[in-house]
């Protein structure tokens, strides 16, 4: 068996019911499981992929989307979701590092692609708008790779590199299962939910806290394009789902919307929310209107889900993300690896099947997260003695801005390429929108002039707009330890990090 199994076995005891729904379409579970054979035919027959290849996608939410994870599973193929906020170069990285044999592309993206194609010319571009009927009704054969089993990877996710270039998390079929079955046991999900989908499937979150793992138990998911206000809001007051995942930034959007006290709320049994720390003033606003706020906590490296509070259980224990999850082990460790105790602050690390058994191409990387099946998740937290988790601390100097995460080393990398630039670092400081932005510092070389304006649009000729810091401000020089690391801590202190 594989994961496009479960859409098959659902597709057999309900094929009328709603799977997804899209706008003004509805695909039915009979539909769904119809398409996913039919694109993992054509991508076999017309396309060439085989067992191990690559394929990216570069989308907006939409049903193909989800069709195509689950075609690359039949094939034992990667699905690489590529995303769209990314500026050419970042795309260019991925699309070479993981080698991918076909991007599929909306056409909304078509001018991003054009650069594309002269440096790949042996990727294939197939247009999700444009070319998809043609290649399924020209497809033959089963749309099967022998051999495929849980064990087949099936998604590439590309994280924000510290050193400055994005590693690619391998998730497994097994990862996407168990994670789903946590998801299971954290929303208390069942077949009759109705799970919302606004956030990016780019994102594990965006596509296994709620959307797949929906769809393995028969349940029906709305999918919006893209996160809007509006749209969400009308979406939850006529649609009335159960369920939908929210970050920090989009609780708040919610909450400044002048509909937010007017909207019917009631078909929502929880929302979830997680990707960075949670204020609890946006929490008691959602409690208040008698909506539960779950809260999870995981990584790409862990499918994403790995500590969370559960429907139906102990939610009054304030900014705890709950326990580990009910497939996977999380413990908080001292720089020994040893146990920290109750109340003491230490890594968590999380080992099981959820957990990514690679950074593609990159070995280095792999030894130095994984550690005797234990993944180091770089992010500080304590543990009570009843064993919630509290999380106090992201990765060292990454920023959360509007649930993105952002590594000052890829921004600083860019900049150091400027020619007028001799020294740079990047800090998050506090953004009453975004939680936090970027905030450059920068030392300029001896006799060279660059203005702050000039350095952002260098940076946006390389970088997505939401990683250019809002500042950048000029130093004669950096603080740094005695081994001459930049010291982001005291930058921190110097401008209100």
């Amino acid at each position: 068996m594989d994961l496009s199994d479960l859409i098959d076995r659902n597709a057999a005891f309900t094929p009328d019911k709603s799977a997804l729904r899209f706008g003004g379409e509805v695909w039915r579970y009979g539909f769904l499981a119809e398409r996913i054979a039919a694109l993992a035919r054509a991508m076999q027959a017309q396309l060439g992929v085989r067992r191990g290849d690559r394929v990216a996608v570069l989308a907006l939410n939409a049903p193909d989307y989800v069709a195509l994870l689950y075609a690359c599973a039949r094939l034992g193929a990667m699905l690489v979701p590529l995303n769209w906020r990314l500026a050419v170069p970042e795309q260019l990285f991925i699309l070479r590092d993981a080698g991918a044999k076909v991007l599929f592309v909306a056409d909304a993206f078509d001018a991003m692609c054009a650069p594309l194609a002269g440096v790949l010319p042996d990727m294939r571009i197939v247009s999700l708008d444009r070319d998809m009927d043609a290649l399924i009704a020209a497809a033959t054969g089963d749309g099967r790779e022998p051999g495929v089993d849980w064990s087949a990877p099936v998604l590439i996710v590309y994280t924000a590199g510290t050193t400055g270039r994005p590693k690619g998390a391998v998730l497994t079929q097994q990862a996407l299962l168990c994670n789903g079955m946590m998801s299971q046991h954290m929303h208390a999900m069942t077949q009759d939910d109705h799970v919302l989908t606004v956030l990016p499937m780019f994102h594990v979150g965006g596509l296994n806290i709620q959307t797949t793992p929906a769809l393995h138990l028969g349940a029906t998911v709305t999918i919006h394009p893209r996160f809007s206000p509006d749209d969400t809001l009308h979406a939850i007051a006529q649609d009335r789902p159960s369920l939908t995942v929210l970050v920090p930034a989009t609780i708040q959007a919610l909450l400044d919307h002048a509909a937010w006290h007017a909207t019917d709320l009631s078909s929502l049994r929880a929302i979830t929310t997680g990707s960075t720390l949670v204020p609890q003033a946006q929490v008691d606003a959602m409690t208040a209107r008698g909506v539960p706020v779950l809260q999870v906590y995981g990584a790409t490296e862990t499918s994403p889900i790995a500590v969370y509070t559960r429907f139906g259980g102990d939610l009054s224990r304030d900014g705890s993300t709950g326990l580990p999850g009910l497939l996977c082990e999380a413990r908080v460790v001292d720089d020994a690896g040893q146990d920290a105790p109750p109340g003491t602050p230490g890594e968590v690390a999380v080992r099981g099947p959820n957990v990514f058994t690679e950074y593609w191409n990159n070995a280095t990387a792999t030894a130095e997260a994984l550690r005797d099946g234990w993944f180091l998740t770089g992010d500080i937290a304590t543990r009570d003695a009843d064993g919630y988790v509290t999380i106090c601390d992201r990765k060292k100097n990454m920023i959360v801005s509007g649930g993105e995460n952002i590594y000052p080393a890829e921004i600083e990398r860019v900049l150091l390429e400027h020619p007028a630039v001799a020294e740079a670092a990047v800090i998050g400081v506090v953004d009453a929108r975004w939680q936090e932005v970027p905030f450059a510092i920068v030392v300029p070389r001896a006799g060279a002039c660059a203005t702050a304006d000039e350095l952002r649009r260098f940076l946006l000729s390389q970088l997505a707009r939401f990683k250019v810091p809002r500042e950048i401000v000029f130093a004669a020089e950096l603080p740094r330890n005695a081994l001459g690391k930049i010291q982001h801590f005291r930058l921190r202190e110097l401008y209100g990090g």
